[in-house]
């Protein structure tokens, strides 16, 4: 899984340059040749709600916590709004060595194998670059979006869009958002509610493709979070100790510029039993 911190510039620039795994299934997912239907009918976490970021581990949610996080392999939280982790354009890395040798044609390939991904060398990089392969992922990647709703959580967050801003030119933001668009799809037909996570340069797109709201990563670090704020009612954002640390948090919770629901966390997300845990919540 992959917790990281990409500033808004970064991801502009690259747009510039650039112009456990199931078999797909027939029939399993649409493609990108097919247009968004209407939004059916999702439950969105409270505007304002209090969150808790639990990607590092499962524990029980602090006091007053009604919407969690927490990875497509652990059980919702129960704590009344949960949001199940899929990457959605990488894959993870305990998973990465039997992803690329099941499905070679799925993942970016170079000379020297699998391209990775810079910042997390234990994970490869989906190949969305033609439609036939975006519909494979999409079948895989259906598959735990539906076990995520057959788990009971109650919307989905999708990582790694920013995908084609690592690969080296193979891929192109036009493809990474047609896949974007299926998993909307099929989020909405499995009765979920699907979250942007950051790219808060396509949230425009990514809320015209079906998306409902946002996870973000540091936007008030990176001066960003308007970039979701005028797109989705609902924003929910975690700033890491550090990046923005926990006096300059404080006084960022007084901030008009901040989402309504904002919380700081250890950047390797730890569990409460760890010296290293830290939460925040404004």
């Amino acid at each position: 899984m992959t917790f990281r911190i990409v500033p808004a510039f970064l991801l502009a620039a690259a747009v510039l340059v650039l112009a456990g795994c199931a078999a797909p299934g027939a029939g399993e997912a649409a493609t990108s040749a097919h247009p968004a239907p209407a939004h059916p009918a999702v439950a969105l976490p409270a505007a304002g709600a209090r969150f808790d970021y639990q990607l590092g581990g499962a524990y029980t949610p602090p006091e007053g916590v009604t919407v969690v996080e927490r990875d497509r392999t652990s059980e919702p939280s129960g704590a009344g709004y949960d949001i199940c982790y899929v990457n959605g354009f990488q894959t993870q890395p305990d998973a990465s060595k039997a992803f690329a040798a099941e499905h070679p044609e799925l993942v970016v390939q170079t000379p020297d194998g699998p391209l990775v991904d810079e910042g997390w060398p234990d994970e490869y990089i989906f190949d969305t670059s033609t439609e036939d392969k975006r519909e494979s992922l999409a079948a895989i990647v259906g598959t735990w979006i539906r076990g995520c709703a057959d788990s009971g959580f109650s919307a989905v967050e999708i990582d790694n869009l920013d995908s084609y801003t690592r690969s080296d030119g193979a891929l192109s933001v036009k493809d990474n958002l047609a896949l974007a668009a299926d998993y909307a799809r099929i989020a909405h037909d499995a009765g979920l509610a699907i979250a942007q996570k950051n790219t808060a340069d396509r949230s425009t797109e990514l809320k015209a493709a079906g998306y409902d709201f946002a996870v973000t990563e540091s936007c008030f670090q990176f001066s960003e979070c308007d970039a979701y704020t005028d797109v989705y009612s609902v924003v929910l954002d975690i700033e890491y100790t550090d990046e923005l640390g926990e006096d300059a948090f404080g006084r960022a919770c007084s901030s008009s510029e901040r989402p309504q629901t904002m919380i700081l966390r250890d950047h390797s997300l730890v569990t409460p039993d760890d010296d290293g845990y830290v939460y925040r919540s404004c």
